[in-house]
């Protein structure tokens, strides 16, 4: 990989240009590239552990450690069959990846010299963000889900819960989507965003998005995978562009900072949507939208400085499909929902099994969340800055 560079460089509030104004997130301080020499150089860049070996031995903590504790936990008979979607069983089983993750991320943190926060995590109005994450999520999915309903692409039946029930199932889901967002999250837009936009370049990129098309061509096939195809050719030409914009033109001495966060957002993106493959009756527009919708999270990560806005998204819109609204989420059909609702009609357009997900609509909503995300990026970028202005003006 190439030199490294911190991963979130961001505009300043008094930027006039018609790109969203960036909200400041974590800097990684400017270091200059040491002439080391041997072995050393292999593994050490200015920022400490290159980029590419500390996102593999992440990589080896992390598995190791999920599957021990999905062993335990199955021992324990915490868990269910693979397709008994109900809240307890599910927690158990995000806790387990989420409880890898921290040690994984901790473990990383010592290595490096840095403390959990670090990977995107900090920055400010963290509690805002989530919030307003959390909001956005909610209205994404309900505007696809009104949408279903008024083409007669989703039917919706009685109500399958009453009283405290309502309460009570509300609470469990929702501390199941959120510790699943703050696992997934952590582990796409978190950890992984973070380290590989700080060593990465294109030519990385297209090797790693490469590889993984010709393992899911080679070993899985079917066209579940052609999502992640589509999702990897769909940011090929922007992310080369923005890698030729990178190159010195004659006469200059340094080239503009290269794309690193958008070919570590591209990366990240299409292994989110990968790692979906595995659930029942997923089909190509689900995975395409899984990592699309991961891209979207990226930016998020880009405009307000950290996760918490994608963690709150990401739970919001999980709870609402799942228990809200009784759907299908990416192929598994829920147990313990609020309101009951079934597809019907042709496939393409109501998502069939795997759900809200699998219909093309799905993608007019994920266009719905970029602007949002957009929209609220600018706004809070501006209301930080107000201060600032006023305090300059006195």
């Amino acid at each position: 990989m190439e030199k490294e560079e911190p991963s979130l460089p961001s505009a300043t509030p008094a930027a006039t240009s018609a790109e969203p104004v960036l909200a400041p997130g974590p800097q990684e301080p400017a270091a200059a590239e040491e002439p080391y020499r041997g072995l050393r150089w292999i593994f050490i860049g200015s920022q400490g552990l290159r980029a590419g070996w500390s996102v593999l031995v992440f990589l080896i903590l992390f598995v190791a450690l999920n599957t021990a504790f999905d062993t335990a936990i199955f021992l324990a008979h915490l868990v269910g069959t693979p397709d008994e979607f109900t809240p307890g069983p599910q927690f158990f089983a995000e806790a387990g990846s989420l409880l890898a993750l921290l040690i994984a991320a901790a473990i990383m943190g010592l290595i490096e010299g840095r403390r959990i926060p670090a990977y995107n995590l900090t920055g400010p109005r963290r509690t805002q963000h989530f919030f307003f994450g959390l909001a956005a999520g909610f209205l994404a999915l309900s505007a696809l889900v009104g949408a279903l309903a008024a083409g007669g692409w989703l039917h919706f039946g009685p109500a399958s819960l009453t009283g405290a029930a309502i309460f009570r199932f509300a609470l469990l889901w929702g501390c199941v989507f959120l510790v699943g967002a703050a696992s997934e999250e952590g582990l796409f837009r978190c950890y992984g965003l973070f380290t590989l936009a700080r060593g990465i370049n294109f030519w990385w990129a297209l090797g790693i998005v490469a590889a993984l098309c010709a393992y899911l061509a080679i070993f899985v096939g079917g066209s579940a995978s052609r999502g992640v195809y589509a999702a990897a050719l769909l940011g090929l030409s922007p992310c080369f562009i923005l890698h030729q914009r990178a190159v010195p033109r004659s006469g200059q001495k340094s080239a503009p900072r290269s794309g690193g966060f958008w070919c570590a957002a591209w990366v990240t993106s299409a292994l989110f949507g990968s790692v979906h493959i595995s659930n029942p009756n997923e089909g190509g527009i689900g995975i395409f939208a899984a990592a699309f919708i991961g891209f979207v999270f990226c930016v998020s990560v880009r405009v307000t400085g950290s996760a918490w806005w994608a963690i709150g998204c990401h739970a919001a819109w999980d709870w609402a499909e799942t228990f809200f609204y009784g759907a299908a989420d990416s192929g598994l059909a829920p147990h313990g929902c609020y309101l009951t609702s079934s597809p019907a009609g042709n496939p393409l357009w109501s998502g069939g099994a795997v759900g809200p997900e699998g219909s093309l609509l799905v993608l007019g909503a994920i266009l719905f969340l970029l602007a949002l995300v957009l929209v609220y990026g600018r706004l809070s970028a501006r209301a930080q800055s107000a201060p600032a202005a006023l305090a300059a003006a006195d």
